[in-house]
Order: structure tokens, then C-alpha cells, then sequence
């Protein structure tokens, strides 16, 4: 049966960890870490029930870190280019391999890796990763035998700035200079730290191609080549495919061979649109049902992106930012451009109010309270038919409150640093995975979520069409949207209120316009029901609710979604 897509993402270094004490800057044996084990059949069991069809596990490839293993032959990175003492989990060091830090055992990491994915079948979830493809660490190399000829940068020529088949681009004669921020940094501090050797310096990720890049660029990164000639005006250099591209093709197919249905696909428009279209084809023909998400924030390219082959793209610079706005007062009309903006494009829009680059919405940086999320969610999961996606911790009003190290106190969970988040821990509980420990706030904001997603699994809402009713509502408050999705003999009102503080009470009326669309022109009574609140409603002919509407009873931060079924 067709259901909509459900993604939870649940970032591994941080879901298991039990330990409630945590230190700034503190290594993995003083804060702890999760591993894949902690992602076990019950948890997964409890994120199916919630809702979720899809778990995106985040930070499992083997990333730029402070911490060894000398007893597996893992070195620790120089600290000046990692940033925390975990590292970003978008400084892959090898793409061939998982995170020693996610094993009980880092000997048989990949074994265990494997094992989570079956789990995450046999739940019923359909696993996600990460797939970085514009930059890697400052510096790589695989250790795997899956890897060991895919070693990226291995047989660049770095003394020419460009060349088809580099990996990297480089700045000849020119020393890599990190910025001075870097060794106040405390793991890099009074540590005895030598300069880290980088000659001729490479370009840094986010396309930064001078030798001494700012504290505020992707310093600890370097910038792949997939034959675009920078230095003479962007020449491109695509045929044959350049050696970046086929080294590339060879992660994505290692990692569905390990039973992995889908990636999301890091700052996916850094890296040229012609690559996607001549990779994504050939992975789904080794791997049919593969799923390919961008991270996607130039609106002007998204169709490309689309037919070059991903299946859905994030709906940040137009949802998120609109409806984070909404939350913060705006005017609950402006959620109307969102869709007209996106020409069609709707149903693969990926929309979320929370992931690991945006701020809690709980945080004193967004909403200063977790409720206040319940009306975008409600929106962004039955607004269109394309997915939704859910941070783990959000379900539990997670605020990020204070520093975790290289994260300072800024709304967000790090992603940087050995931590823990502190709502999700509670539920977590060891393993137990229950609501014994969460406050009746807490629970009853789970359980809010829970019946989100329910609800976005009616078939009108998965299959069903979309009617924008604010222009035939201008009289409706501001913090009030309201719209319709069909199918067949079936609608469904959904309003939300934004407003934290006001319960808003008013008629919201279908239009003649809609009726008009509406393929079943003998239906002229409708019997109604509150799924929200769980109540039958007196039923309404069809003239009355264009002349007079649908009276709604919206509570603060809340929603309601009205099945509207054509009498017999």
C-alpha cells in the first residue's frame, strides 16, 4: 500500500548516549557516545510506531576526528582541522567506512553497521544516509579494501591548479595558512599541537580557493573537482566522465550493496547537475527503489536537480523560512507563496521544522517554547503529498539549551561534539525507549506528533489534490491558514492557528470555485468528523458551506483536519 514518506533522522553519536553529566570539550571516555547497538529492535520498533517509514542515519561514515584507536591502527586527526573533539560528520575521511566511535567493537564496526540496516528493514524503516559528495576532509584515505583504489587525491598532479582527473584543486606554491581562531580552540590548545603540513594548499569546501581561509569557511574541509575548470571561467570538462564521477559512483553503489535504500545528498547543487544526471541513472539501475534527497537551496535550480534524477529535494528556502516566520508572527498568508513559487514542484518537497542545521524550535533562539511547533508540523506533513521529516529529540521538546564545546549555546544540537540531548535521553531511557521519565508536557507533545503523522497517512492525503482557501477567506486572522486536499468523494479542511496565546474561533468557507473542480457534482451533503478532536460534526449541505462556512474552534498553537465524506 502507497503511504507517504516519513523520514526520522536521528543523528547515531547522540541517540544512545546515557550519560547525563557532560563536559565541554570533552572527549568520547569523559561525555560518552552512542553507537548502532543502542539503535536497536525496540527503539526502532517505538520510531515505526511514532509514525516514521524512513530513519536517516546521521554521521555513520567515518569523518575527521580527535579521537584514536591504536588497537585498530586509527589515528586521531590533527586538531587544528577538526572541528570539536568528535568532528564533523561532514569531514569524511574514508567513504568506504563507518565511524569507529558508532561500534561496541571498532574491529567489527562494518559488521555492526550492517546488522542496523537489517534491523531497520525487519522494523519496517527504510534506512538513509548521508552521501557528501562536494568536499572532504582536510585528509583522507580508505583503510577498506572496498576502498583502497578509490583513494581520493592519491594520484592528483597538485602542482597544477587544475586538471580533469585531480580529485582536489590546488593553489600551487602556496602553503595552506589556517585561520588564527583554530589554535585558541581548546582541543588545540596548550597541547603541543604541530602546524598542520598542507603544501600546495588545496581549495576548501565551500568553494573557498585561497590558501588561507577564514574561520567562518569550511576550513577543515577541501573542495572535490568534478572537472570544472575554476581558475579559466568554469570550463567544464565532462567527457569523458572525469575521474571525481567514477570514483563517486563506486561509494554510492558500495553502500547499496550493504542494504542502503536511499541517500541524502549533501549540498547537492555545489556539485554539478550533469553528474547527477549521469550517476543517479546507473545506481538505480544496479539498485532499483534507491532514493536520492538534495539538500537543495537555489529555488532556480531545483528543476534541474529534478531531472537530473533525485526523487525529492529539502523545501528550506521556501517552507522552512516562511513557516519559521509564521511561528514568529507573521502574517499565516504568506505560507499561500510557498506553493505558487514552487510551480508544480510541490509533491517532492521534503518538509521539516527541525533537522541538525536549523534551531530547536523549544530553543530561546526560535519559538521559546516546544508547542509552538505543533501547527507548522501539522502543516508540513498534509499540505502536499511529498515527505516529512522529523529530528529526533523534537518529539520531546528538545531545547539545545547551553555549550556542548565547538557548538556554542545556539539553538542547535552539535553536531560537532560528544553531547547528549537531554528530552531525547529521557525517553530513551537505556534502551527502554518509553514516556516513564518525560514531564505530562512531554508526553502529551509525543503523543501530538504521533497523531500528525497518523493523520498524514489518509489516503486523501497521500494521493489527494491541494486548494489554497485563504483568498476566499480574507477575513480570516492572521495567524490562521487554512486549505483543502480531495480525492475522490473524500476532503479534507485542515486549518492551523499560530498563534501561542489565542484561541481563535471562526467559519472558513469552500468557495464556488472549488466546486466547480470538484469532479462529483451530485454530492450536496456532507457528513463531517474532527480527526484532531476525534468527534462527529453536524453534517452541511454544500451551498452552506460556500455561503457560510465551516465553523472551527482552533486552540492555541493547535490545528484541526476535517474529513468531509459525501452522503450516501
Amino acid at each position: 500500500m502507497k503511504e507517504k514518506i516519513v523520514i526520522y533522522q536521528v543523528l547515531v553519536r547522540l541517540a544512545g548516549n546515557t550519560r547525563e553529566e557532560i563536559k565541554p570539550w570533552g572527549s568520547l571516555s569523559e561525555n560518552g557516545c552512542g553507537r548502532f547497538n543502542d539503535l536497536d529492535k525496540r527503539f526502532l520498533s517505538e520510531i515505526k510506531r511514532l509514525g516514521a517509514n524512513h530513519v536517516w542515519l546521521t554521521g555513520v561514515l567515518e569523518h575527521a576526528s580527535c579521537t584514536s584507536y591504536p588497537n585498530h591502527h586509527i589515528k586521531a586527526d590533527n586538531p587544528l582541522v577538526v572541528k570539536g573533539v568528535a568532528g564533523s560528520p561532514y569531514a569524511i575521511r574514508d567513504y568506504f567506512d563507518v565511524s569507529p566511535d558508532l561500534a561496541d567493537d571498532p574491529a567489527n564496526r562494518m559488521q555492526e553497521f550492517e546488522e542496523l540496516i537489517a534491523r531497520c528493514r525487519q522494523a519496517g524503516l527504510n534506512p538513509i544516509i548521508d552521501f557528501i559528495p562536494n568536499h572532504t576532509a582536510r585528509k583522507y584515505y580508505s583503510d577498506q579494501e572496498a576502498g583502497k583504489d578509490y583513494q581520493f587525491g592519491k594520484h592528483d598532479k597538485s602542482n597544477l591548479a587544475f586538471h580533469r582527473d585531480n580529485h582536489f584543486y590546488y593553489i600551487p606554491g602556496e602553503r595552506l595558512r589556517l585561520p588564527d581562531e583554530v589554535y585558541e580552540m581548546p582541543h588545540a590548545k596548550n597541547k603541543n599541537i604541530n602546524e598542520f603540513d598542507e603544501n600546495p594548499a588545496k581549495a576548501t569546501g565551500n568553494d573557498c580557493f585561497s590558501p588561507r581561509p577564514s574561520f567562518h569557511d569550511w576550513y577543515e574541509t577541501v573542495k572535490l573537482n568534478y572537472g570544472i575548470d575554476m581558475m579559466h571561467g568554469g570550463e567544464r570538462h565532462f567527457d569523458p566522465p572525469p575521474s571525481t564521477w567514477r570514483y563517486m559512483l563506486e561509494v554510492i553503489l558500495f553502500w547499496a550493496s550493504k542494504g542502503v535504500g536511499g541517500f541524502r545528498c549533501d549540498m547537492a547543487e555545489m556539485v554539478p547537475v550533469e553528474f547527477w544526471n549521469w550517476m543517479i541513472p546507473k545506481a538505480k539501475k544496479a539498485h532499483p527503489g534507491l532514493v536520492f534527497i538534495a539538500e537543495s537551496y537555489n529555488t532556480q535550480a531545483y528543476k534541474a536537480y529534478r531531472e537530473a534524477g533525485f526523487d525529492f529535494l529539502y523545501d528550506k528556502e521556501g517552507f522552512y523560512n516562511t513557516v519559521r516566520n509564521v511561528v514568529l508572527g507573521a502574517p499565516a498568508s504568506h505560507v499561500t507563496g510557498v506553493w505558487q513559487a514552487l510551480d508544480g514542484l510541490d509533491d517532492i518537497m521534503v518538509r521539516f521544522m527541525e533537522n541538525h542545521d536549523e534551531e530547536r524550535i523549544a530553543s530561546r533562539h526560535f519559538a521559546g517554547q516546544a508547542e509552538a511547533g505543533i501547527p507548522a508540523m501539522a502543516l508540513a506533513a498534509t499540505m502536499h503529498r511529498g515527505p516529512v521529516m522529523i529530528y529526533f529529540g523534537q518529539e520531546t521538546g528538545e531545547e539545545a539549551a547551553g555549550e556542548s564545546g565547538y557548538s556554542g549555546d545556539d539553538g542547535k544540537t552539535t553536531i560537532f561534539d560528544y553531547a547528549r540531548v537531554p528530552s531525547f535521553q529521557k525517553w530513551f531511557d537505556r534502551g527502554a525507549c518509553h514516556e516513564v521519565r518525560l514531564s505530562e508536557n512531554e508526553r502529551h507533545l509525543r503523543q501530538q506528533y504521533k497523531d500528525i503523522l497518523a493523520c498524514c497517512q489518509h489516503e486523501v492525503i497521500i494521493n489527494g489534490h491541494f486548494y489554497d482557501l485563504m483568498w476566499n477567506n480574507p477575513d480570516l486572522s492572521p495567524s490562521v491558514y487554512a486549505f483543502l486536499r480531495w480525492d475522490g468523494d473524500e476532503i479534507m479542511l485542515i486549518a492551523s492557528n499560530f498563534s501561542k496565546e489565542e484561541k481563535k474561533e471562526m467559519a472558513i468557507r469552500i468557495p464556488d470555485h472549488f466546486w466547480e473542480l470538484y469532479p462529483d457534482k451530485n454530492a450536496h451533503i456532507w457528513n463531517m468528523e474532527s480527526l484532531v478532536q476525534k468527534t462527529r460534526l453536524e453534517s452541511h449541505k454544500t451551498s452552506s458551506l460556500t455561503k457560510d462556512g465551516i465553523k472551527f474552534d482552533l486552540p492555541p498553537a493547535g490545528y484541526d483536519m476535517i474529513r468531509m465524506l459525501a452522503a450516501s
